[in-house]
């Protein structure tokens, strides 16, 4: 196979790690590597999980007979970073630093530019991140509250949807930085922002703001949360859970998988049908809430992620918005494929690879 570069994309998550390797936009091969409770119970923190992770990634480029000399660069999904603009940055040991304290969180996506910077230092080639979900590109404006010692945060998932405004832009054959674009991330949970220019400057933080979603809770009434915080039936910790990971679909219903809810919406299960047809309205009305952040001239509005295969909650999305503009939808998110896209523009010199600061 003749091919320009071959990149390495490495995905680290609470209980797997995807990786890929392609030969410029041809997938060679993709696997995801499950980790067992038992395997992780050893590992206090998950930057103890590094050379465990790091090793496993190797052996699987070993069972494909990929050497790590072939590669051209390795591409790894960014944790939550200090805020940053939207690109594809390098790795460096600034960057690595911030990893391994967890600046903003401690999660499983932290690792994803550390093994990539491993790997790649031992062959002596670039490695990236792309568009984590610190990307922050907000207008002034947007950060203001009503309280002067809270301010709004851009957390969002920006490499899924930064991928998938690049395509809409190809699709509809116009600049990616001409375009105004509604867009909605709809999976575990629902990122609704609005990209103009190229940069997202403003956008509903989904473990904060915005819509409920299948594991969030979303914007809620303040007075109600707080008498909650002070009732002294929760912890600190069973709050924050009852905010993000129990709540929404699976705080009504006890399930998250859309699939399952609308198999009892079928069998006549009002209640079901309720609870879903409301995620789909307020999620209608912060697309709303962001038109009027570029006056009403949105280009179009974009449903895209894994809860984009459902036409029932596309459909009831779709029927309230598209006066604003038109609904094109990308089902699913294929973050693998938005690194290796991000590396492959700098690389082919389309974009310059910005440093972390």
């Amino acid at each position: 196979m003749k091919y320009q570069y071959k990149i390495l994309a490495i995905n680290p998550g609470s209980t797997s790690t995807k990786i890929a390797v392609y030969a410029d936009e041809t997938c060679l091969f993709e696997e995801t590597i499950r980790h067992s409770t038992e395997e992780l119970a050893p590992f206090a923190r998950i930057n103890d999980q590094y050379e465990f992770r790091r090793q496993l990634v190797e052996k699987v480029l070993t069972t494909h007979d990929i050497k790590i000399e072939e590669l051209s660069a390795v591409v790894g999904r960014g944790g939550p970073l200090k805020p940053i603009p939207s690109g594809t940055y390098i790795v460096n040991d600034t960057m690595c630093e911030d990893l391994r304290a967890g600046v903003q969180a401690e999660h499983a996506s932290n690792l994803g530019g550390l093994i990539a910077r491993g790997i790649a230092d031992q062959a002596g080639i670039p490695a990236f991140i792309v568009d984590p979900v610190s990307v922050d590109e907000f207008e002034p404006l947007a950060r203001i509250t009503g309280i002067p010692e809270i301010q709004r945060r851009s957390l969002f998932h920006a490499l899924n949807l930064k991928a998938v405004a690049h395509r809409v832009a190809c699709d509809l054959g116009r600049d990616y930085h001409s375009l105004n674009l509604i867009m909605v991330h709809l999976g575990g949970g629902i990122s609704v922002g609005i990209q103009q220019g190229g940069r997202m400057i403003d956008v509903a933080n989904p473990n904060e703001t915005g819509p409920f979603s299948p594991e969030r809770a979303g914007a809620v009434p303040t007075g109600d949360l707080v008498k909650m915080c002070y009732s002294g039936k929760y912890t600190l910790e069973q709050m924050k859970k009852k905010l993000v990971g129990s709540a929404g679909l699976v705080a009504h219903l006890g399930t998250n998988d859309g699939r399952e809810i609308e198999r009892r919406i079928n069998a006549g299960d009002k209640h079901a049908a309720l609870v879903y047809e409301a995620m789909a309205y307020q999620v209608a009305k912060e697309i709303g809430a962001m038109a009027t952040v570029v006056s009403g001239r949105v280009d179009a509005i974009v449903l895209t992620g894994g809860l984009a295969h459902s036409k029932m909650l596309t459909g009831w999305i779709s029927n309230r918005v598209r006066f604003i503009a038109d609904v094109l939808i990308y089902p699913g998110e294929d973050e693998i494929k938005a690194l290796v896209e991000g590396a492959l523009r700098v690389l082919r010199g389309e974009e310059e690879a910005k440093i972390y600061q």
